[in-house]
């Protein structure tokens, strides 16, 4: 048996960090350490250490399911896809393309999500199609948008945070969401650097900062101008910068100086010492970060508030400079490059928009379609799981597990219920693949060759290591044989490199642009950051000079603008590890301030419910739990939901360690034990989001949302808390 080690990356976080997968020959596999990937640097947090358990077949899907007398049961591959391909025709049939709705995952390749949107719109023709990462980073990737011209979650690779000079990092606790990155700001304090941790805990990251401002939940945009009031109050405004490379500057000041510390503090709970600390912290050094997370992005004003915290940065000049900017710290394995080639609503390869004459043409193009055929833009994530059952009939979902981490979870299975027919394809047989009428057997990170993009916009090459288990196909094998069935026999290759060339054409002149990235590229490079554009054809290659600023901070290649660096005519593109350094991706080349001023959440407190709900993640699960829960270890580590209160509450309650506590809002009740700890504001509470069942957080989530970006307001909902004594 071969026994070879196979260099990959991990299938879980936008890290996507380097490890090597051997198969063992007494059976199963290994995962052990990389250390030239750079990202990680052979570190692996718990999920990814254990990552192969969940290859055993014990672990996971082996053989198609179909629903017979109410019940999943095994089938044979034709069955299962004829059963799904005459459902989907049928349901067009009756309702028009829009009738069939397809729902991806920020955890599907490159190739997978662009075979997806593909699939949509050239065989379904269908508009109603968008991914889960529109619950993850969305608010993020418009401000960004709108702001510089272009998204892409880091500007820069994360190799720089140690040299910069402080770093603000808002709503993150990536000691426990990514715990290798931690180093990198270890490192950064270790060269002198500073860090501000902004989040209503005090979780394991912010007992590494510097500085800690807790802000009550749904504040995060009042902090920011409150930060921004001081920064033009304390003269420290950089105005040559703001006046050559921004623009709308004069409104986003007035709106600012509308939010004066003390009124902040009154609003968020951080005192206005802190406030004047973090802003020296911040101005004092000659570079500086701001880097965001779900915390202020998954709020029904999350695109307003990431644009606040850009205002910080473009205010004090430390964006589109060396060692400076602002960042998003994508959450999905692929959320970034899943948000790039197609799956979202309103998108098409290559970061295209869908309602774009000159975008359509040139996909169409390379589809070998009509423009006029392709669908306009459809409803987003929520919206669309909202209208199930409604005008939309059926449903194909892959990668993704929104019984248990879509807002308003109950009414979402209630919907998924309500269909006349759901298609699921996952490796796990998940909570909503219990709802489905067939569910399909696909490959895993492990046993498949694909690319993914992570949070710095460096394109890997994840490499299949192990043979599935018999009876397994790919995604792109079912995207193949569902359009053969449906009448279109050709464009779906099941072969990921000939996907992915495919997907470098449809990209070629797009905001992200990978024409200039091949596979071969990616093996060599360990990675290629977008834009990447392909040369010209008669070009040759040619060698890459430095390119440094004045105190040499970056080597060769190492400092480029979004249109690449400067070299030979003809030279391949060696990628772009660093945005925006000579001008921004607008039409004029300068970054846009927001004007914005801090409004309430969508559902504050009240008599009724007189508390704040807020969600997030530990170490040992990942998103849904669909395959971390499956983890002995993992499993050992976070059994299980719980409460996350402070003693004052708890005492006022009557609330007692490890007793079950009924969390209440408008929109259900989840139970889970208490945890009582000093680390949480008295206002607030905390439940994790990776489980189903009664302890499901996501029943009480509230889905307003963002009416720019459509991101749910994951991150606060008003709440009671009931006690039920002791378990008998």
């Amino acid at each position: 048996m071969e026994t070879t080690a196979t260099p990959t990356h991990c299938p879980y976080c936008a890290l996507q960090c380097g490890m090597n997968v051997t198969p063992l020959p007494q059976g199963g596999v290994e995962v052990t350490e990389r250390p030239d990937f750079p990202v990680n640097r052979g570190a692996l947090c718990g999920k990814g250490r254990t990552a192969a358990q969940v290859l055993s077949p014990a672990a996971r899907l082996t053989s198609p399911l179909v629903r017979s007398g109410g019940r999943l049961v095994p089938a044979g591959w034709d069955e299962a896809l004829d059963r799904i391909a005459g459902a989907l025709s049928s349901a067009r049939a009756r309702g028009g393309p829009d009738a069939v709705g397809v729902f991806g995952g920020g955890g599907l390749t490159n190739e997978k999500a662009y075979g997806l949107g593909k699939f949509a719109r050239v065989v379904l023709g269908t508009s109603q199609i968008d991914y889960n990462g529109r619950f993850c980073m969305s608010s993020a990737a418009a401000a960004g948008t709108k702001a510089f011209g272009l998204d892409r979650g880091l500007p820069f690779p994360l190799e720089d945070i140690p040299r910069t000079g402080c770093v603000i990092l808002v709503g993150s606790n990536l000691a426990e969401t990514m715990p290798p990155s931690l180093r990198f700001f270890g490192e950064l304090r270790d060269n002198g650097g500073t860090l501000i941790v902004v989040d209503p805990r005090r979780t394991r990251t912010a007992e590494q900062a510097d500085l800690h401002l807790a802000p009550r939940p749904g504040t995060d945009l009042a902090l920011a101008l409150g930060l921004l009031h001081l920064v033009v109050a304390e003269g420290r405004t950089d105005e040559e910068y703001i006046r050559e490379r921004t623009a709308g500057w004069e409104e986003a000041r007035a709106a600012a100086m509308a939010h004066w510390p003390e009124h902040v503090e009154r609003i968020t709970g951080v005192p206005v010492p802190q406030l004047r600390e973090a802003v020296r912290m911040f101005c004092e050094p000659r570079a500086a970060m701001v880097l965001t997370a779900r915390g202020p992005e998954q709020q029904s004003k999350g695109t307003d508030t990431v644009g606040a915290w850009i205002n910080l940065c473009l205010a004090t000049g430390r964006a589109g400079r060396p060692l400076s900017g602002y960042g998003c710290l994508t959450g999905q394995g692929n959320g970034q490059g899943g948000r790039e080639h197609g799956q979202k609503a309103d998108q098409l390869p290559g970061y295209r928009k869908l309602d774009d004459p000159a975008a359509r043409r040139h996909v169409a193009g390379v589809w070998g379609v009509d423009p006029d055929s392709l669908p306009g833009p459809g409803r987003s994530a929520y919206e669309l799981l909202d209208a199930l059952g409604t005008d939309i009939r059926a449903l194909l979902l892959m990668g993704s597990n929104p019984v248990v981490s879509a807002p308003r979870a109950a009414h979402v299975e209630e919907r998924l219920r309500s269909l006349d027919f759901l298609a699921v394809c996952d490796v796990v047989r998940s909570e909503t693949a219990e709802l489905a009428d067939v569910v399909l057997p696909v490959t895993q990170w492990a046993e498949e060759t694909g690319t993914t993009t992570s949070l710095e916009g460096r394109v890997l090459l994840r490499r299949r290591a192990v043979a599935p288990p018999p009876g397994i196909r790919s995604d792109l094998e079912v995207l193949r044989a569902l359009a053969a069935r449906m009448g279109v026999e050709k464009g779906f290759p099941a072969d990921p490199e000939e996907v992915f060339e495919e997907l470098r054409r449809a990209s070629a002149g797009g905001p992200a642009d990978y024409s200039g990235i091949t596979y071969r590229r990616l093996a060599e490079e360990n990675g290629v950051f977008w834009p990447c554009p392909e040369p010209p054809a008669d070009s040759a290659p040619v060698s890459h000079p430095a390119h440094t600023d004045a105190d040499g901070m970056y080597g060769a290649n190492g400092a480029h603008s979004v249109g690449g660096p400067t070299r030979a005519p003809g030279g391949v593109h060696p990628g772009t590890p660093r945005l925006f350094l000579d001008r921004f991706a607008t039409d004029d080349g300068r970054a846009r301030f927001a004007a914005v001023a801090h409004r309430a959440s969508a559902e504050e407190p009240d008599a009724e419910y007189p508390l704040l709900l807020t969600t997030g993640r530990v170490v040992s699960q990942y998103q849904s739990g669909a395959q971390t829960r499956r983890v002995a270890e993992l499993n050992a580590a976070a059994p299980g939901p719980f409460v996350e209160l402070h003693p004052r509450l708890a005492a006022r309650l009557g609330a007692v360690e490890g007793d079950p506590l009924a969390v209440v809002s408008r929109r259900g009740r989840a139970v889970a034990p208490a945890r009582i700890t000093a680390a949480i504001r008295p206002d607030t509470v905390f439940m994790p989001f990776h489980w189903p069942g009664e302890g499901r957080a996501n029943t009480l989530t509230n889905p307003a949302l963002d009416p720019t970006s459509k991101m749910p307001e994951f991150k606060t909902c008003a709440v009671r808390v009931e006690p039920l004594g002791a378990q008998e």
